[in-house]
């Protein structure tokens, strides 16, 4: 371990930071018009205004064909900031930056009303702070926390889509690259074979789930204890069907796990070690007139995976000279999960979201994060009300934490892929962030974010870490 003798951020800067963003708010306030339900489920955005297109390049309502992309560019910076020690895993103490790149190219055909072709490529590049460690709530979404996988292109989905109708009514439908149909039954079923990203479609949050034009933090776009199947770059082959009625959905999915924890190559031994997911959604009012969402996670992943108790067993027996969870990794482990995630319209052109996660924490942290439990709540407000329909501003706040098992694990010497400071003084990271999102013109978004986070890796010795972040994502 290296120690850093640098002096901690001046509180009053700090809360300046903080603050600064909050007060872009504009006064004076209209009433704006309300978002409401998606077809496919949520609460979807109010559709841009008519000469305001969102893309670069306008797209086809009734071909076919699908050709679209997407390009987003984000570089961030964090001044240097107070460490006691520093481990291999850690979120270096000194000042530093990274700029991250993903580009990718949408393409879809439409055989008929009831089937769909998906085949999406995608590049990655760049990097993270620190090469993506230290944090648990990392700050960019579009880090590969594996970066010497290089920025060639690589195969993102490969889907095909049944649609198999259950009602002759019929409901209108956003088209888009992951669903190219304009109107949907009522009720119906989907199924879907190939490769995709599992929170395409699981832990869906209008309000907190894009990173491209909403939050950064791995911990607001997703639900942090959901370790859902994936590889390093996020994306997993499966199976997945769901069932919708017009106030309420199910879906299930069974898909592959990595062989090693942020592997790339995917384990195809499925009878032994696979991802089961299942989500319940409700579409309410819950508050009058004004449109919801609720939804009820959970998943069980069978990979083989390490024990942070039996790890900590080993090293106190003398038998490993720091605890080691890949020394105690058994094929077929089980690690289980719980989650819930709302979204509600509060009118006036606010959105408000809540997310909530529990794992068992027993078992490796193996495929998204280090986090066993969390809850994060936050607001979204579109520009209508100082005439910018397509700015948007979001404020909102994490509180990560992990097991008993997993913090002694770390205490101790121990590292998992993200974490391991050498040692711990244990708090939960706490974590605030902030954007604006401006339009520039048609599909061309910047955005500037920030983020202050408390016990950063979940040690009091550390921290806090104040991250600003610019952004600039175009849609084609």
């Amino acid at each position: 371990m290296r120690g850093s003798a640098l002096k901690p951020i001046p509180l009053r800067l700090r809360r300046w930071s903080v603050l600064a963003l909050l007060c872009v708010f504009p006064a004076g306030l209209s009433v704006a018009q309300e978002q409401s339900p998606g077809a496919d489920g949520g609460v979807a955005s109010q559709p841009a205004a008519a000469d305001e297109p969102a893309t670069v390049v306008e797209h086809s309502s009734v071909g076919r064909y699908w050709i679209s992309g997407q390009a987003n560019i984000i570089f961030q910076y964090h001044p240097a900031f107070f460490a006691k020690y520093s481990g291999v895993n850690s979120m270096s103490p000194d000042a530093q930056h990274a700029t991250s790149r993903v580009f990718t190219l949408y393409t879809g055909y439409e055989l008929n009303k009831t089937t769909e072709f998906i085949f999406d490529v995608e590049s990655a590049g760049g990097h993270g702070l620190s090469t993506g460690a230290g944090l648990a709530g990392f700050t960019d979404l579009d880090i590969v926390r594996t970066p010497n996988l290089g920025a060639a292109p690589y195969l993102a989905r490969l889907m095909v889509r049944k649609i198999i109708p259950l009602s002759k009514e019929t409901v209108q439908s956003a088209r888009g690259p992951e669903s190219l149909a304009t109107e949907l039954p009522a009720r119906r079923l989907e199924v879907r074979f190939g490769k995709f990203s599992m929170v395409d479609f699981f832990d869906v949050n209008s309000v907190g789930s894009d990173s491209h034009l909403q939050f950064l933090n791995w911990t607001d776009c997703n639900n942090g204890a959901f370790d859902y199947a994936a590889n390093t770059r996020g994306y997993t082959w499966g199976a997945f069907v769901e069932y919708d009625d017009r106030r309420w959905s199910v879906r299930f999915a069974d898909a592959l796990m990595p062989r090693i924890a942020n592997g790339e190559v995917l384990d195809l031994h499925i009878k032994r070690d696979r991802a089961e997911n299942m989500e319940v959604e409700f579409r309410h009012r819950f508050l009058p007139n004004r449109d919801g969402a609720l939804r009820l996670l959970s998943y069980v992943n069978h990979a083989d995976m390490g024990s942070y108790r039996e790890s900590i067993a080993e090293f106190l027996a003398g038998q490993t000279s720091v605890p080691d969870i890949t020394a105690t990794r058994h094929p077929g482990r089980v690690k289980y999960g719980f989650g819930a995630n709302a979204e509600q319209v509060l009118g006036h052109g606010f959105r408000g979201f809540a997310r909530w996660g529990w794992n068992n924490g027993r078992t490796e942290s193996f495929a998204y994060t280090e986090v066993d439990q969390t809850l994060s709540m936050g607001v979204d407000l579109r520009g209508d009300a100082w005439r910018r329909h397509l700015d948007k501003i979001g404020t909102a706040f994490i509180l990560n934490g992990i097991s008993g098992d997993h913090r002694e694990y770390l205490r101790l010497g121990g590292r998992g892929f993200l974490l391991g400071d050498g040692g711990l003084t244990y708090g939960r990271e706490r974590i605030f962030e902030g954007y604006y999102t401006v339009h520039l013109w048609r599909g061309v978004f910047a955005s500037f974010d920030l983020q202050h986070i408390d016990n950063p890796g979940y040690n009091r010795d550390r921290g806090p870490l104040l991250v600003p972040s610019l952004r600039a994502h175009v849609d084609f």
